[in-house]
């Protein structure tokens, strides 16, 4: 069952426009628009900036995250237009870049989005171009084997997905050392 199917739940948007002021259409609106992902995050802005109690606040970040779920992503393109909408935009000259020089590579790149980040592949993966925050893309590279130097950072990068990372501030720090590093993490993945 559903938890919007629950009785008590129903009681509760049954009295959610009276004790809010907004149908739960509306507050999904708002959480929309917000694009908060994590429920904390969604409890903290419906309590401090609309005044919700925590048991509205709750139920409206539960259903919206349940049902969220349920509906199918979107496709390639718009994932990434996702990823830099907002605060985020000045982000997409780097990752146009980044995507332009990969491609260029061979005809065998494949460029697979995903919810936050975009994932180069040959073989298997190469790379994994993140935009991290509005001021940084990170990188991500599978150099197994290379010594981290200079800008580029070893270590276990999203959970082992990578093997070094580089950030990105901007467009002019996408230059011949990190072309040339994207280069050898696409070459030894063929």
């Amino acid at each position: 069952m559903a938890y919007r199917d629950d009785p008590q739940v129903q009681t509760m948007l049954a009295n959610l426009p009276e004790k809010t002021g907004k149908s739960i259409a509306q507050w999904f609106e708002v959480l929309a628009a917000s694009k908060l992902e994590k429920h904390g995050e969604m409890l903290k802005l419906l309590k401090t900036e609309h005044g919700m109690t925590h048991g509205f606040a709750n139920t409206v970040a539960l259903i919206y995250r349940e049902e969220s779920a349920a509906a199918p992503p979107p496709a390639g393109d718009d994932l990434v237009a996702v990823q830099y909408a907002g605060g985020k935009a000045g982000l997409r000259p780097i990752y146009d870049k980044l995507v332009a020089a990969a491609l260029a590579f061979g005809p065998d790149v494949e460029v697979a989005p995903k919810k936050a980040n975009v994932s180069l592949r040959r073989k298997k993966q190469f790379a994994l171009v993140q935009p991290s925050t509005k001021d940084r893309m990170d990188l991500g590279l599978n150099l197994k084997g290379t010594e981290p130097s200079g800008r580029l950072e070893g270590g276990d990068i999203w959970g082992g997905m990578c093997s070094h990372r580089i950030r990105l501030g901007g467009v002019d720090d996408v230059d011949a050392e990190v072309l040339g590093w994207l280069k050898q993490a696409y070459e030894r993945a063929g």
